[in-house]
């Protein structure tokens, strides 16, 4: 039960991006079309769930027996940044058109902070290993999730008449905060 409260907090009532506002740039900046939303999704899933297993294990086999507890911050961005690395360098050679589409978002995950943001969270919220796994691939759920249904509401609003003074970066954030506003009828969920 208690995982079961785990996902469904992070995918809808604590969504990462629409609640807590972590992961805003990648939000706005890839959500143009749905194709690129997914590979977006699927990158920072696989960067968020191998951070927060590495961050976790970096928090309590390195810097809390060492009592460099203080070092967390740069540690666990150091770790974030060397996963993004690989996970460019892998995206090249698996699927060079992701990697093309992605373009210059996939150093975004560099400095998103929803990945860091989730590895620091797995802390302070004293989840194990497991939990932290799970809350990690939860929260990344949810991150696409938004990203998509985002991304399609734009791409429908490119077809459609929009004032102006509305079209492209207001549009959208009104949008985004119509959207945070739909999600907060999650709350109390769980």
């Amino acid at each position: 039960m208690e995982y079961f409260v785990i996902i469904i907090s992070a995918i809808f009532v604590s969504n990462i991006v629409l609640t807590q506002f972590l992961g805003i740039c990648p939000f706005l900046g890839v959500s143009k079309n749905i194709s690129t939303s997914i590979g977006m999704g699927a990158a920072v899933m696989f960067v968020m769930t191998l951070a927060t297993m590495s961050t976790w294990l970096f928090q309590y086999y390195l810097l809390n027996p060492f009592g460099l507890g203080f070092m967390q911050t740069i540690v666990f961005i150091l770790v974030i940044a060397a996963l993004v690395q690989m996970v460019e360098i892998i995206l090249k050679k698996v699927s060079p058109a992701l990697y093309q589409a992605l373009g210059v978002y996939l150093p975004l995950i560099t400095t998103n902070c929803a990945v860091l943001g989730v590895a620091i969270l797995t802390i302070q919220k004293q989840f194990n290993l497991i939990e932290g796994t799970v809350y990690a691939i939860s929260t990344a759920i949810g991150f696409t999730l938004a990203l998509v249904i985002f991304a399609g509401i734009r791409e429908h609003l490119d077809l459609m008449e929009v004032p102006k003074g509305m079209r492209g970066v207001p549009i959208a954030l009104v949008v985004a905060g119509i959207l945070a506003m739909a999600f907060m009828g999650f709350t109390g969920l769980v």
